[in-house]
């Protein structure tokens, strides 16, 4: 199948195209970044994978739809969407700006909002279709320092479970999976204090690593997970427990 998976030049995200492209995929990977995704792209290829690199805001409108005409022209419509591209910022509510809070939700919420409007109406038309949509832990049970980051992922889940009530009976599988603190760039720019009493606190005493989110990634987009619909799975090291 063909997948695009956008925030993929770091982290969770390239963990995710190199696991899809393990299992068989055709990865677009997108990224803010050209180089970036040029380079996990590079790196998928010389593992014997097929993947192209796409730059683009996933917020901006115009963007997303010429991405997806490319991709479209490149590769064939996305058979596999994975909306992961987004950004932490460190803030007590007080001092969080407007432009911060509406770029937080500009990058999550929109971001997916616009990627998902672009991709179904193919995947509705055959009447098949994975889309997996990265939240986060917090947006189940909040975080100091974080009210807009905890706000936009509670969104990407409430999309989820709504979208998918939709498109289901019609073959388009939606979930999220909302991974705990991972040891990734985003995480690791958090303060030392943050990350020291976030530790404490899970059960499992450590945080995760990309290539475990990605492999709960790899499990939702496959035949394994046929009535997985609407959920949203926690690689969180025990910090949510439902």
């Amino acid at each position: 199948m063909r997948a695009l998976v956008t925030g993929a030049g770091s982290g969770i995200g390239a963990a995710i195209a190199e696991r899809l492209a393990a299992d068989g995929h055709a990865i677009a990977v997108n990224d803010l970044s050209l180089a970036a995704a040029q380079a996990t792209a590079g790196r998928i290829v010389a593992q014997g994978g097929t993947a192209r690199a796409y730059a683009a805001d996933v917020s901006a409108e115009a963007a997303v739809g010429a991405m997806i005409a490319a991709v479209t022209g490149d590769m064939g419509t996305p058979e596999i969407l994975v909306n992961n591209a987004g950004f932490v910022h460190q803030a007590r509510f007080t001092e969080i700006a407007p432009d911060q809070f509406d770029r937080m939700f500009a990058v999550h919420v929109r971001g997916t909002y616009l990627c998902m409007r672009a991709c179904l109406p193919a995947m509705l038309a055959a009447r098949q279709g994975h889309i997996v949509n990265i939240a986060s832990q917090l947006g189940q049970i909040g975080g100091v320092e974080l009210v807009h980051y905890a706000g936009a992922k509670a969104a990407i889940i409430g999309m989820t479970k709504s979208l998918a009530r939709e498109v289901s009976a019609d073959g388009v599988r939606v979930n999220a999976v909302a991974p705990g603190p991972i040891t990734t760039p985003l995480v690791e720019a958090l303060s030392e204090d943050w990350k020291t009493a976030k530790r404490a606190e899970l059960p499992l005493g450590r945080f995760g690593t990309p290539a475990e989110v990605a492999g709960v990634v790899a499990f939702l987009c496959s035949p394994d997970a046929a009535l997985f619909v609407g959920q949203t799975l926690g690689p969180n090291s025990g910090d949510v427990m439902l």
